[in-house]
């Protein structure tokens, strides 16, 4: 596996969601819902339409399953998220068990390799110049999520790594980078 880069710059993020919007709601939804929840790729794909709308509404919180065990793992499904899950669920014909991201071709989800070339077209359409694949939705995730002050602690078990130093390298922080972190309790 060749080794990708997250997206560090929240204009670049906002410039790929551009064009994914204008490509396909589909497209922008794999590509939010990624970087904003840090699910495996295995795990986007295969998710349904029950696994996140009710019916009336997007569910607050996405729960799969963890581990051979059946311990199950909760993700919160923010705003934006919220935003392009109702845009695309109201243009497109999707039954309730159907698959989040159906192929266009048959009642199957896209394929890992579509994914990638949706995500790898988009970032070049966008002038990213690092390599990106279908990590770089997950290690987008956790960098943001760290640069923002969220513990290591929560983001190593989101990405489900053992050590703080794993998910450091991961995302793509480097130790000697210095970052202020408000704490900004603002009561």
């Amino acid at each position: 596996m060749e080794y990708v880069d997250p997206i560090k710059d929240v204009e670049q993020i906002h410039a790929i969601k551009l064009i994914l919007q204008k490509q396909s709601y589909r497209d922008l939804l794999l590509f939010s819902l990624g970087i904003n929840t840090g699910i495996s790729l295995n795990q986007l794909l295969f998710l349904k339409v029950e696994n996140v709308w009710t019916g009336e509404e997007m569910k607050e919180f996405l729960v799969l399953t963890k581990d051979k065990n059946g311990d199950n793992q909760e993700f919160y499904l923010n705003r934006q998220v919220e935003k392009v899950l109702k845009s695309y669920l109201a243009f497109s014909e999707l039954g309730h068990s159907d698959y989040l991201f159906k192929s266009k071709k048959n009642n199957h989800p896209i394929t890992r390799q579509q994914a990638y070339r949706i995500i790898n077209q988009a970032a070049k359409l966008a002038g990213i110049t690092g390599k990106i694949g279908t990590h770089t939705l997950r290690k987008t995730f956790g960098y943001h999520a760290y640069r923002k002050g969220i513990a290591i602690s929560i983001i190593m078990d989101i990405l489900h790594h053992q050590s703080p130093a794993e998910t450091l390298r991961y995302i793509g922080i480097d130790k000697n980078e210095q970052h202020l972190i408000r704490v900004d309790v603002n009561l």
